[in-house]
C-alpha cells in the first residue's frame, strides 16, 4: 500500500486562501481558528480600541486595529487589539493605509476567551517580541487579571484595581487602571 503525504501548507499559500471569520491563523505549517468572541470579549476589544485611538490616532502617535492580520516571522497572526506606530504605518502606492501588514505590531493585545489556550496566546504574543513588538497584555476577563510581557522581563502581572496598565515608551501619559477596564465590562 502507498501513502500519499501532503506537504505542510505554506505561508505563501495560506495568505492566498480567502479570510473567514471568526479569523484564522497560520503557525509552522498549521491553520487554527480563533474562537468567535463573546460579549465580555467583544466589549473588551471594542472599548480598547476607541480608548486607545482617541489617545493616540488623534495626535499621530500611533494607531489601534481590531482584528488585523499581520504576518512576520513565518507566522500570519491576528491579534485581538494590534497597534502599530503612525510612522510605520503600511501604505499603499497612494498614501492610504495598506491592506497587508507585513511586520510585528509595537503592542499587541489579546483577550482570553472561554475555553481558549493561554499557552497559544503567550505563544503568540512572546514571538511578537522576539520579531519588534515592544509590548504584549494578556486580558483575562475570568481572572480579572491582565499579564504584561516585554522584551527580556519577567512578565507583570497587573490585578490590582489601582494599578496602572503598562504601555509602550511610544505612548506618552496613556493613563488607564486595572479598575477602568474592568469597569467597561459594567457600562
Amino acid at each position: 500500500m502507498t501513502q500519499t503525504l501532503t506537504p505542510p501548507l505554506t505561508l505563501a499559500h495560506f495568505l492566498q486562501l480567502p479570510e473567514i471569520k471568526p479569523a484564522q491563523e497560520y503557525n509552522n505549517g498549521k491553520i487554527s481558528q480563533k474562537p468567535m468572541p463573546q460579549g465580555k470579549h467583544s466589549v473588551l476589544q471594542t472599548e480598547l480600541v476607541i480608548f486607545l485611538n482617541q489617545a493616540l490616532k488623534i495626535a499621530k502617535i500611533a494607531r489601534a486595529f481590531s482584528e488585523l492580520r499581520f504576518t512576520f516571522g513565518d507566522k500570519s497572526l491576528v491579534p485581538d487589539v494590534a497597534v502599530v506606530q503612525w510612522a510605520k504605518l503600511p501604505r499603499d502606492p497612494q498614501g492610504q493605509i495598506a491592506n497587508r501588514f507585513d511586520l510585528a505590531p509595537d503592542w499587541a493585545i489579546e483577550i482570553l476567551s472561554p475555553g481558549q489556550s493561554s499557552t497559544k496566546i503567550t505563544k503568540n504574543i512572546v514571538h511578537g517580541l522576539n520579531h519588534g513588538t515592544s509590548l504584549g497584555w494578556l486580558i483575562d476577563p475570568a481572572e480579572e487579571t491582565i499579564l504584561v510581557y516585554q522584551p527580556h522581563r519577567s512578565p507583570q502581572v497587573c490585578d490590582r484595581p489601582e494599578q496602572s496598565l503598562p504601555s509602550p515608551d511610544f505612548v506618552p501619559d496613556l493613563a488607564l487602571s486595572v479598575e477602568q477596564l474592568w469597569a467597561w465590562l459594567w457600562e
